[in-house]
Formats: structure tokens, sequence, C-alpha cells
């Protein structure tokens, strides 16, 4: 009966988070708050993306606790290591002990006498749009099964958290939803499909949107070349904001957030 409770208690504080998903630094507590509930020091949130030849790509959006700076960096393929596995397969995935399992080359920290992961899929609409990686546990016991379910819950309200902020951010902009409408009134079979587009499609939607829409009111390359110059140094000033903020509250998270890749 303690054990519920103390369970219900932890899955509780995802109430807020969704009611907040919207935030800009929504990801970072997603991820903050998975690891809080699983009694671990390290957890990574993974979205999917799409390359220049509209190739999923899996990469590293948030993260709670210390994380090598190459993984930020790195785009995981499906079927690659521990994450493109179980975004492939759309299985869940525990490893009690990784120098002793089939995924030893992709260990990172040799010298951490807690080798035991877990890793779970993030879905949407039945797709898998995600995935939560945790490790360290605080006590330095190795993830069972019940945690395993336990993430496997977590991940499900991660999913809804994910959609509950691309909506918000959709309702926000007014011309984010004129091109997702124009969009849809072209392809109304994949508008139905898949009421949700990835993030990517969606830039590129309001890319292409915007950019008539400049042409449409007569402005000329120049006005086109610093209007895009201008949407960088915004992104510039956002990311130099987001990471003096970090700095000034990583001391008292205890982790380290980055901005979406």
């Amino acid at each position: 009966m303690v054990a519920t409770e103390n369970l219900l208690l932890r899955l509780k504080q995802f109430a807020g988070l969704l009611e907040e998903a919207g935030g800009e630094d929504s990801l970072q507590r997603l991820a903050e708050t998975t690891a809080r509930i699983l009694d671990s020091e390290r957890c990574s949130l993974m979205l999917r993306s799409e390359d220049e030849q509209s190739q999923l790509r899996w990469r590293v959006c948030a993260s709670f606790g210390p994380l090598p700076e190459r993984a930020y960096l790195e785009d995981v393929r499906a079927g690659e290591g521990i994450a493109g596995r179980v975004a492939a397969s759309g299985e869940t995935l525990l490893v009690t002990d990784i120098d002793r399992s089939e995924f030893a080359s992709c260990a990172r920290r040799a010298d951490d006498p807690r080798k035991s992961l877990l890793c779970v899929p993030v879905r949407h609409a039945g797709s898998v749009i995600g995935v939560l990686n945790v490790s360290a546990h605080r006590t330095g016991r190795a993830f069972g099964l019940d945690d395993l379910h336990l993430l496997e819950i977590v991940a499900l309200l991660v999913g809804k958290a994910i959609q509950i902020r691309q909506l918000q951010g959709l309702l926000n902009s007014r011309f984010a939803q004129l091109a997702l409408l124009d969009l849809a009134e072209k392809d109304i079979g994949q508008a139905l499909a898949s009421p949700l587009p990835n993030p990517d499609q969606v830039a590129r939607i309001i890319a292409r949107s915007f950019y008539k829409e400049m042409n449409r009111v007569g402005l000329g390359p120049r006005q086109i070349v610093n209007a895009a110059s201008e949407i960088i140094e915004q992104l510039s000033g956002s990311l130099v904001r987001h990471s003096r903020r970090l700095d000034r509250e990583g001391p008292e998270a205890g982790g380290a957030a980055r901005p979406p890749a």
C-alpha cells in the first residue's frame, strides 16, 4: 500500500508538467521529472527528426544529469545502438549490466560501477516519436522489471506532454495554423493519417509559406535574406540566454539541459 501511494505521488508530478507543456524548457523538465520518478541520476530524451534525404534520425534534445558532449551531436539511425534498436522495434529494453550485454561497445562510462539502464519508446498516434534513456540508480542497484514498467507509464505521459507542447505552439501561431490548413486542403488523406506532423515537417511547411508570403507582398531577395538573418540572430540570442540560465541553475538542479537540436 505504501509503495503504491509513493508511486502515485511520484506520477502526480507530471500533472503540472502537462498543464505547462508549452514552456521553453518543458522538454528539460520532462527529463528531470522522469529521472526523479525513477530515482536515477541520469535521463535523456531523444526525439525523432529527419535529415536532408528524409531519413529518420534520433537526437538528444533534453537531459538530466551529466552526459558526454558528443551525445548531443550524434544522430542515431533506426537500429543503431541501444536507442536506435528501441526506436526501430518499438520495444522496451532493460539492461542489467551493459558490460555483460550485447551493448558493451555502447558503454560510455567505464569507471561508473552502475552498469544498469532502461530504454523505452515514446509514442504518439501509434508511431515512435522519441526514446527515453534512464541510467545510474541513486542507490547503486540495478534496475528491475518494476522500474521498466514504471518508465513505460512515464513514457505514455511524456508522449502526451510532447503532443500538448506542439499543439500549443501551433495554436499560438496563426501563421502556422494557416500554413498547415493549406497543406491539409492539398492532401486531406495525409492530414487525417497524421493529425500532428513531426516538427521537421512543420518547420519546412512554415518556411515555404513564409517565403511565399514575402514574395506575395513584393519583397525582393535582399529583404528575404535579411529576414532569414534576423531569424538566425534571434535563435542565437535565445541559445545564449538558455546557456546562461543553465549556468545559474545547474548547481542547484544537479543536472544539465541542452536546447533542442
